[in-house]
């Protein structure tokens, strides 16, 4: 039986701070606006408070972005990951209608297929702060390294680099702690795909550095911690670690044999690259150039 689509935990305050197997079900309709929600049944903890997660999907780059917030908190404090510039205005109104306070607007990468939503979001919600990697070398307001935690009330995300798809991919994992999600949940950018990973041959790419990356920071994580990826093609929505270490027709397999796979992919150059990575180095805010060259290629 479905349940509510909170997560029940205990939580705090909001801060940035350096280090210091249940079903999902999902469902993705046909637009580009459309949103799936995630729903978990709370696990072994006995608090009252609420974890929400909303998976929202981009249907031109076959984006997700997920919103996670502590509603719980008399703040309700909000993040998202991975928001895209053209699907914005949907994300500012769901965060409106659940009466949440969007803080931080964070990416995994910089991405090559479409233009963050993180400068616009700021432009059009005054106070949220941009987050990416100090190794993606573009802008933000704040920079994150391996092992910082990304902090909303008492919630936490824990930051794992995982390069190899660009030099600057992170994961986002939710915490271990008490008070924490059960089962954790990853949140792997293009490092780590249902049944796949993110291309190599651009961006600093590297096959070794992204079977390194997921085998030591990602498929080291328990079994059922759930994998949220950045993108999917097949209609697909969330995997485990368990099932990803079992099928993933690519990194269940030696290095060598991955490099192969990796050199022999054939795939198109993509068709947005030139527009979004020079966005996405400055937080995805488009120079009025930049725009209508845009504008001449839709």
């Amino acid at each position: 039986m479905l349940r509510s689509h909170f997560f029940r935990f205990p939580l705090s305050t909001l801060s940035f701070s350096r280090p210091s197997l249940i079903p999902s079900f999902l469902s993705v309709t046909n637009s580009r606006y459309a949103f799936c929600t995630s729903y978990a049944m709370s696990t072994a903890s006995s608090n009252s408070s609420n974890f929400l997660l909303r998976q929202l999907f981009e249907k031109d780059s076959s984006t997700y972005t997920y919103l996670l917030a502590d509603v719980a908190h008399p703040d309700k404090p909000a993040l998202l990951i991975d928001p895209v510039d053209r699907t914005v205005d949907r994300d500012l109104t769901l965060v409106k209608e659940l009466g949440l306070k969007l803080i931080y607007a964070i990416n995994t990468h910089v991405h090559a297929d479409h233009v963050t939503g993180t400068g616009l979001i700021k432009t059009k919600s005054p106070g949220v702060k941009s987050i990416i990697s100090k190794a993606s070398n573009s802008k933000a307001d704040l920079f994150i390294e391996a092992g910082d935690k990304i902090h909303f009330g008492d919630l936490f995300l824990e930051v794992r680099a995982t390069p190899g798809h660009t030099l600057g991919c992170v994961t986002y994992v939710t915490g271990d702690g008490p008070g924490q999600p059960l089962p954790r949940m990853a949140f792997t950018g293009d490092a780590l795909l249902i049944r796949g990973c993110g291309r190599t041959d651009f961006q600093g790419g590297n096959s070794y550095q992204l079977y390194q990356s997921v085998h030591s920071q990602i498929f080291t994580l328990p079994n059922d911690t759930l994998v949220y990826p950045a993108h999917d093609y097949k209609g697909f929505t969330v995997s485990t670690v368990g099932e990803e270490m079992l099928y993933n027709p690519r990194l269940t397999k030696d290095e060598e044999t991955f490099k192969s796979i990796m050199e022999n992919l054939n795939l198109p150059y993509p068709k947005m690259i030139d527009i979004a990575v020079p966005c996405n180095m400055v937080c995805g805010l488009q120079e009025p150039s930049v725009k209508n060259v845009e504008a001449m290629s839709s």
